[in-house]
């Protein structure tokens, strides 16, 4: 007999979010996807200057406040046909590198690790094995017997304590974990380590944007830091060289933990590559440009469907501009049909929970009429089809070690899972801490030569004008739609990774991939849905970027205890 299990909220992720699935004979057959929260800074921002749009869309998320700061500009930016100086873009894309790298690193050890990972085998484990076990996978420094004594010691210490914390809730000894206790304490060890070499990617950010989270250096046409090489208040090569070594332990960690943990763990739950596929049409745009128009990019961009690939030259391509459309037959806004973006309309029409009608607050974005999958996955893939040398480099890695460590030929195809998205995500990682090294040269280098111009002036014409910014997020395809009269914002709508896939049902009933992804899943004990959350947690939810709490009437809408 069929039941519904509900899962609200989802934790380790940004924001609320809550799961039905209804199960039978221990299998997923049917999903919703609700978010719990109504983002309303689209409305603040009506009739504001395009100039501090912004300060204000920052303030969509703790966590993605750094993304949502550059598609802002960069929507003005187009809307104006503003061109931009070459120092203010590679510092801008050391910025959104740096502050992606910090994410994936966060996402698999601190929101993910523990989904695959049981903390309460790690007291059985024997150090010194470990030791011998992460010699053989990675050169890495600091899997030495002491180290892993000392993060086996304070898991020790929180068991018999009794106050097991955040590890409390954790389906520990669930049939579905099966890492031997020295891969537990392995993995445990790099868990902790994760939370210094994250700090240090942020670090990055701080320097170049002032401080972080709320980067403070944008603005329309370019950034604010002061280049001046003989000056310690300005951006000068002590800062650079300092940005080059923290780029360059971070990059370390990647390339020896965290691509390898992936990929070991992937070895041992070799069935998760058959797992969590969902909707397979997948959407990215180009990102980190290289000139002042940005006319060419060092990652690609295209959409994946039934019709075949696509590929966007420009983040501003029209067949990007003109295919993206919001549905909300299913969420808690009027409406009767899906809209564009500059026309799109955000009226909360809240209705209460109902699986039939409404029942989240999350839009459902479209790219021609059907729904599609964003994020690292659908990077990786567009470009692996389009041959991006770099992302066919990283794809190669992951599979040479994923085949080193358990004889598994990882194909293309195989990303489609839950296992395919943690695999993309560190692959993508990897291309990252690449090309800031790249990124960092080509800012030393403009600068050797005598330019030190970092903004451009934007002039506002006296007619409507639209734009669009984009950036590829660590969670996926990210635009800000803006549409600017009399020097005022007119309109504005954000369309986020998470809106792509934490989206309900659309007018035709198609599932949004959180949804998708989950039909057919496994489950081991139903009461403890483990994994559920594994695949959803591969997507990365950030719900506080997919909507917003806003009441203009200054109205209580709900008590919330966080626990």
């Amino acid at each position: 007999m069929a039941k519904r299990i509900t899962i609200d909220p989802i934790t380790r992720i940004e924001g609320h979010l809550r799961v039905d699935v209804q199960v039978d004979n221990n299998s997923v057959t049917n999903a919703w996807a609700s978010c719990t929260m109504w983002r309303g800074i689209e409305n603040i921002l009506k009739g504001r200057d395009p100039r501090d749009a912004w300060l204000f869309t920052q303030r969509f998320c703790g966590v993605c406040t750094t993304v949502h700061a550059m598609a802002s500009v960069r929507a003005v930016e187009d809307a104006l046909k503003l061109e931009i100086p070459l120092n203010a873009q590679y510092i801008r894309n050391l910025i959104l590198i740096a502050h992606a790298l910090h994410d994936h690193i966060v996402h698999f050890y601190q929101l993910s690790a523990l989904d695959w990972v049981d903390v309460m085998q790690i007291p059985k484990a024997d150090p010194a094995a470990t030791s011998k076990l992460a010699e053989s996978l990675s050169p890495w420094f600091r899997n030495s017997r002491n180290e892993l004594k000392q993060a086996q010691d304070r898991v020790n210490a929180v068991a018999a304590s009794g106050q097991l914390g955040i590890f409390a809730n954790g389906y520990w000894g669930h049939p579905a974990m099966r890492l031997s206790p020295e891969v537990n304490l392995l993995a445990f060890s790099h868990y902790m380590q994760a939370l210094e070499y994250q700090r240090k990617a942020l670090q990055i950010v701080g320097i170049l944007g002032s401080k972080t989270p709320h980067i403070q250096n944008l603005t329309p046409g370019g950034v604010s830091n002061a280049i001046d090489l003989d000056s310690q208040s300005a951006l000068n090569m002590e800062r650079l060289e300092m940005i080059r070594g923290l780029f360059a332990e971070v990059s370390r960690f990647i390339n020896e933990v965290y691509l390898v943990d992936v990929c070991a763990v992937a070895s041992m739950y070799p069935e998760w590559f058959n797992i969590g596929s969902g909707v397979t049409n997948y959407l990215a745009v180009p990102d980190l440009p290289l000139d002042s128009r940005g006319s060419s990019y060092d990652l690609p961009g295209g959409y994946i469907g039934a019709g075949g690939l696509k590929s966007f030259q420009t983040a501003s391509d029209d067949a990007f501009r003109k295919g993206v459309t919001e549905d909300v037959t299913h969420a808690y806004y009027s409406g009767d049909k899906p809209l564009h973006p500059w026309e799109g309309e955000t009226n909360p029409q809240f209705t209460g929970w109902n699986g039939d009608e409404k029942y989240s607050w999350v839009k459902a974005p479209r790219f021609n009429g059907d729904p599609a999958q964003v994020g690292p996955l659908a990077q990786v893939l567009i470009g692996y089809t389009q041959g991006h040398a770099l992302t066919k480099k990283y794809v190669g890695l992951a599979a040479e070690k994923v085949h080193a460590v358990s004889g598994i030929q990882l194909q293309p195809a195989m990303l489609h899972s839950t296992l395919g998205r943690h695999a993309a995500r560190a692959i993508r990682a990897g291309m990252l801490a690449e090309l800031a090294q790249k990124h960092l040269d080509l800012l030393t280098n403009n600068i050797a030569k005598g330019d030190y111009s970092v903004y451009n002036a934007p002039v506002f014409p006296s007619h409507e004008v639209e734009g669009v910014g984009t950036h590829e997020a660590p969670r996926g395809t990210l635009s800000h739609w803006i549409v600017i009269k009399d020097e005022k914002i007119k309109n504005y709508q954000a369309v986020v990774p998470s809106t792509w896939n934490a989206s309900p049902r659309d007018q035709k009933n198609a599932h949004g991939p959180y949804e998708a992804s989950l039909l057919h899943t496994p489950l081991a004990r139903p009461q403890e849905p483990l994994e559920v959350l594994r695949t959803i947690h591969s997507f990365d939810p950030c719900m506080a970027c997919a909507c917003h709490t806003f009441d203009p009437s200054g109205n209580k809408i709900a008590a919330v205890n966080i626990l």
